[in-house]
């Protein structure tokens, strides 16, 4: 039997965690789809099936509502052989449980594609790859080519979708977690960016999707001007306040508010001119204002710990900081304020509710300790050759840092 798009509106969404549930599984499901979570949390997956729904509390700056998702079921990932059949009436597949673990899926979800293509071989079939990866697809490409027979079809029957993954979903304390297992917060914000390129069948009639013709350009317009706006801000937050708990409170210092403004705009120059004819630079400005505004929703609760964490990946040499100094690097612009951030983020020791380091952050001040360089060199991996500036510009930070925090005052 040939499946058709519409013919069953059935989506496999690897992942029930927060962006899972509240923006992808709740775009479709809310636009007629059935919603098959597949994840690793027993739990989860029994209230799931249990409830078949649950709710997403949707925190605005004035308001808050609730949005019931329903139509929703649970497979755990060890029942693989469901997992299989599942994908072969599926008429959409989505992935969302961090970069990390996307290659963990590849040998799961490749068995399921080879089962579906012996069953339907005329019906092929899209992933939305709901991670903010850059060159995502080429990625997820090769991790499938691995784990499938060697003449299997998969450029022509697998579309692979690239995301810009722009919502807000702040960690919410164990107490609200306990309450209920399955509510999430979230912003408002469903604005769901795809890869029109990427989809071997029609696009799909969601709310919410927004089909954009040069993905690259939106996944770095999220990770170096929303990923580093918002990371700036627990930085500077943190080195200028370290009892400030939430981004809201950083905001709400106009010091603090302008120098973190001016560092998301040097970044969007760069931009600008990297994407001339994706973005103007009217449409760039919209875009911080807009950031900047959502940041301040005092509502969400947002936590400079949760924004800032994981220093190894965030201050990392494809990340948000140093992909953009080096983009700049390579256009000759200039990326002073996003480099006064990336060396105030080397500070940065944010806790949890707990009064708890991120685990991983431990890693970071084992390398803080052994001097700026080998940070620059070894975490962030400049080159003291080619970027001998950024080097100096840096160590002049670190230093005026490390004689006290208070020094960021000398660049507001």
């Amino acid at each position: 039997m040939k499946y058709k798009q519409g013919d069953n509106k059935k989506m496999i969404l690897f992942g029930g965690g927060k962006i899972g549930r509240s923006f992808i599984g709740q775009l479709f499901s809310c636009s007629g789809y059935e919603v098959v979570f597949v994840d690793i949390n027993q739990g989860l997956i029994d209230e799931l099936n249990r409830r078949g729904k649950y709710s997403v509390v949707i925190k605005g700056n004035d308001t808050i509502s609730n949005i019931s998702v329903e139509n929703v079921r649970g497979i755990h990932l060890s029942n693989r052989e469901q997992i299989i059949e599942e994908v072969t009436t599926a008429s959409i597949l989505a992935i969302s449980v961090g970069m990390a673990n996307v290659e963990k899926l590849a040998p799961l979800i490749s068995q399921s594609l080879n089962r579906r293509f012996n069953k339907n071989p005329n019906s092929p079939i899209d992933i939305i790859i709901g991670e903010n990866m850059r060159h995502g697809a080429k990625f997820l490409h090769e991790k499938l080519s691995e784990n499938l027979p060697s003449d299997f079809p998969l450029s022509s029957y697998v579309g692979m979708v690239e995301t810009s993954i722009g919502k807000m979903v702040p960690i919410m304390t164990k107490k609200e977690e306990t309450e209920d297992l399955l509510q999430v917060f979230a912003e408002p914000y469903n604005n769901l960016i795809v890869d029109r390129r990427g989809f071997k069948n029609s696009l799909p009639k969601v709310d919410g999707l927004d089909p954009k013709e040069k993905i690259e350009a939106w996944v770095d317009r999220k990770l170096f001007i929303h990923n580093l706006g918002h990371a700036t801000a627990a930085y500077i937050g943190y080195i200028y306040n370290p009892d400030f708990k939430y981004i809201y409170e950083v905001l709400a210092e106009p010091q603090l508010k302008a120098l973190i403004k001016k560092t998301m705009h040097e970044a969007a120059d760069i931009l600008l001119k990297m994407y001339p004819d994706t973005f103007t630079s009217t449409s760039l400005t919209d875009h911080i204002d807009d950031l900047v505004s959502r940041f301040e929703n005092r509502h969400l609760k947002d936590t400079i710990y949760r924004v800032g964490q994981d220093l190894l990946r965030k201050l990392g040499s494809e990340d948000r900081f140093v992909g953009a100094i080096k983009m700049g690097h390579s256009l000759n612009m200039p990326t002073k304020n996003i480099l006064l951030a990336l060396v105030a983020g080397m500070f940065f020791r944010a806790t949890d509710e707990q009064g708890q380091l991120f685990s991983k952050d431990m890693n970071f001040i084992s390398d803080f300790d052994k001097g700026i360089y080998h940070i620059l060199t070894n975490v962030c991996v400049f080159d003291p050759d080619k970027h001998d500036d950024i080097f100096n510009i840096a160590e002049e930070y670190f230093a005026e840092f490390k004689k006290s925090p208070k020094n960021i005052l000398n660049y507001l």
